[in-house]
């Protein structure tokens, strides 16, 4: 018998085509996934390139950048000395999606990251939502960091006496002309992916390990005017603070998800990718809560109300040396510059696992020989990225990327104990912990920070979501290889996968177009 594939071209529509239910209900079997990031869709397959080290980098160069440098003083007068507690609490609760993250990474090691995870657990209808969601995350808040550089360019410059004009430095609606610091970073994040992963990676590595040794230098300064009794009350506003604290400070954790987009350039990935997940939260999780003890014990709780560039101000007062803005100020820019690359790159995998599924055109799919990265499509997106950033006032807008990345954590602690129940032989290179207590909690937890969010952030959202649906009725329903399956082909594509729970099935032979 001839197994049909999904693997090379599209295969054309059949007579049979399923209904509209059937067809948003229909998942695409785990082995299948596996299998084309194996044998790279039937075309040039991605470099695995990445150890243990490179896929932590790109998961904690994702997270730690400006949210630290700048929440900590917006978020201390909420929950006062306890702040740390906050961090430590926001830390937690991230925690309990990464889990569910590292299991379904070391399960399902695709490009797509939630939007295959959803694929292949709740169907099509779902995993476009997740993939239409994960395009708003994504996006969106590359620009919206990138629009930060302006600003962190001009502490820097300030030093010397010089600013860079609004004109250059100010989208049009904040008074300016282009935002050219967003638009620069963004182009080199660009141009260095389009290059290769590896050398992005390489990068992207060293820039983080600057990173993380600015803010191990505050550390070790602030601590030189320690004061316990700066901690004395702990906790002033009482666990409502804290917990409201909390709320605000989990999106500096969003990111840690990234390097399950490179699943298909791990080089082991089912041991590598769950491993790198669970460090990069435990490095991140351990530098905020140091910096917010650090900051807590060098000034009294009260002083950070209405404090812009908190740390900045702690430095200076600390050791009397007006350089330190200098210094933070270039490690603001490259933080931004690091979250650029990372979540570009990201970005740019989740699209050509949408485009392999018909999705998305297919110029987001394809992979180039001679770099080994989807060329065409890093292109694309970095465009467009670049003019968002440059050109539009984000504001609020960028609140909507929070929506779009709880969304698709929910998603992925719920697959988690739909594969439990559904597949329990598959073979697992990472459990969650108390099951199935953990992944409840975990979507809890995001559905409950989602209720928070304002008005404004849910009428966004809502909007996106309209529009995701017009381009999938006039798009992704058409073209999507799944869907163009007849209903006998499904069934046996379906056993086929489900028949070896072990390993990848055996590449299959291909429908020409």
């Amino acid at each position: 018998m001839t197994v049909p594939t999904l693997i090379g071209e599209r295969p054309p529509a059949t007579t049979d085509r399923p209904g509209l239910a059937a067809q948003l209900l229909r998942r695409k079997p785990i082995g299948q996934l596996v299998s084309e990031a194996e044998t790279g869709h039937g075309g040039t397959r991605l470099v695995r390139s990445f150890g243990v080290l490179q896929l932590t980098m790109i998961s904690v160069g994702a997270t730690l950048g400006t949210g630290i440098l700048v929440i900590l003083g917006e978020s201390v007068p909420l929950a006062g000395p306890a702040i740390w507690i906050s961090f430590a609490i926001a830390g937690l609760a991230a925690l309990l999606s990464a889990v569910s993250y590292a299991e379904m990474a070391g399960l399902v090691p695709a490009a797509g990251s939630s939007y295959s995870y959803t694929y292949a657990t709740m169907g099509e209808g779902m995993a476009w939502i997740c993939g239409w969601c994960l395009v708003l995350e994504y996006a969106v808040s590359v620009a919206a960091v990138a629009v930060g550089a302006g600003q962190y360019v001009n502490e820097a410059l300030a030093v010397f006496g010089l600013e860079l004009p609004d004109a250059i430095s100010q989208p049009p609606g904040d008074g300016g002309v282009l935002n050219a610091p967003a638009i620069v970073i963004v182009v080199l994040a660009m141009a260095l992916l389009v290059r290769g992963a590896k050398e992005s990676a390489g990068i992207n590595t060293a820039i983080v390990l600057v990173k993380v040794g600015i803010l191990v230098f505050f550390c070790a300064v602030a601590f030189t005017a320690f004061n316990a009794a700066h901690f004395e009350p702990l906790m002033p506003m009482g666990a409502a603070g804290v917990s409201a604290a909390a709320s605000r400070v989990f999106f500096s954790y969003i990111g840690f998800d990234a390097a399950s987009t490179a699943g298909e350039e791990a080089r082991d990935p089912k041991r590598d990718l769950p491993r790198a997940i669970l460090l990069s939260m435990l490095i991140v999780t351990t530098i905020y809560v140091l910096v917010a003890i650090a900051a807590i014990g060098a000034r009294p709780w009260g002083w950070f109300d209405g404090t812009e560039a908190a740390l900045v101000k702690i430095l200076e007062e600390t050791t009397g040396q007006p350089w330190i803005a200098l210094v933070f100020a270039v490690g603001a820019v490259l933080a931004i510059a690091s979250i650029v690359l990372t979540v570009l790159y990201g970005q740019t995998r989740i699209l050509l696992s949408m485009a392999r599924d018909g999705m998305v055109p297919r110029i987001f799919g394809r992979v180039s020989p001679r770099t080994g990265t989807p060329v065409a499509g890093t292109l694309i997106v970095g465009i467009v990225v670049a003019l968002t950033a440059g050109l539009v006032p984000l504001g609020a807008l960028a609140d909507a990327t929070s929506i779009g990345t709880l969304f698709a954590f929910a998603l992925v602690n719920i697959a988690v104990i739909y594969l439990r129940r559904s597949r329990p032989e598959l073979k697992r290179s990472f459990r969650v912990p108390l099951f199935p207590l953990t992944p409840i909690l975990g979507a809890a937890m995001c559905g409950y920070l989602m209720l928070n969010l304002g008005a404004d952030t849910w009428v966004v959202f809502g909007l996106w979501m309209l529009v995701g649906l017009a381009v999938y009725f006039g798009y992704g329903r058409r073209n999507s290889r799944v869907a163009a399956l007849s209903h006998e082909e499904y069934r046996e594509l379906s056993a086929a996968a489900a028949s070896d729970t072990t390993s990848s099935p055996e590449p299959m032979k291909a429908h020409h177009s």
